[in-house]
This record gives C-alpha cells, structure tokens and sequence, in this order.
C-alpha cells in the first residue's frame, strides 16, 4: 500500500514521502491517526497544495518539543515513592504512567506514550534513567529516583 506521509514518522519518512507500507498498518495506524493518505493522483495534487501548511505546522510541533526538553533537561530528575519490601524490591512497579504523572505534578506536562522505559517497568528502589521522546527528533533521558514510601 502506498501513501503520502503528512507528518514527520520515525524510521519510516518526512512531510511529502511517498512510502509503501503493510496494508493493515496504513489503514489501522497512519490513515485514522491523520498522518499520512492514500497516494492516489487527486491526493497528490491537494497535499501539493496543502505542503506549506503542514511544514509550517510541523516546525510548529518541533518547536514546542524543543522547548518542553529544556524545561526538562533544567528538571533533570524526578522523584516517585513506592512501598517497597526489605530488600529493596518494589510491591508491584514503576511504570510510565507514573512517570508522566510525576512530571505533570513537577510542572512539565506528559503523556504516558512519550515516556520510552528501555528496560520495561522499575521494579527496583534507587535511580533509573527514563528516555522522553517528545518528537521524532526530539528526545531527553531524565532520572527517575524511586525512593521508599515509609508511610505505609
């Protein structure tokens, strides 16, 4: 299948690509989520004339995620209590979600899926390095101290 990207998408092209991709991931991912269209004739001549709009918008975009990662890069950590056992194993996990919630209570906004955990969910008390993917060619690592909630 082929379609014409109206967004920046990672490992796969920029504003204006014409790429082939799996059917099912082009009609369940990148047509619903207005990232790309079908690469038909008629599409081609109103994205030429949408071209300027959409890189516009787009630098939009990356301007934002560059500003949100300074406010995070002068964060630098962030710090998340859970109840965790004697050995220093936590009951249960630190997920992204919590991370993003604990960033939001710090002042900088984020979603649970821009929060990239390389290692999968902290399950351990101490510091970890947490991966922020604001944009596709914005990212920031952050520390994440996950100390013990002593009122439980």
């Amino acid at each position: 299948m082929d379609v014409i990207l109206l967004e920046k998408v990672g490992k796969l092209g920029n504003i204006g690509d014409k790429v082939s991709v799996k059917a099912g991931f082009g009609r369940n991912f990148l047509i619903p989520q207005g990232k790309a269209i079908f690469a038909t004739a008629a599409n081609l001549v109103e994205f030429e004339a949408r071209r300027a709009e959409l890189e516009r918008v787009a630098l939009g975009k990356l301007g934002a995620a560059q500003s949100k990662a300074e406010k995070l890069e002068e964060m630098a950590s962030v710090i998340i209590t859970a109840v965790a056992g004697e050995e220093g194993k936590l009951f249960g996990s630190v997920g992204p979600r919590d991370v993003a919630d604990a960033c939001t209570a710090a002042g900088i906004e984020l979603t649970k899926s821009e929060v990239k955990m390389p290692l999968g969910a902290i399950r351990d008390l101490g510091e970890h390095e947490v991966n922020i993917q604001l944009h596709s060619d914005v990212s920031v690592a952050i520390n994440v101290i996950v100390s013990e909630d002593l009122s439980a």
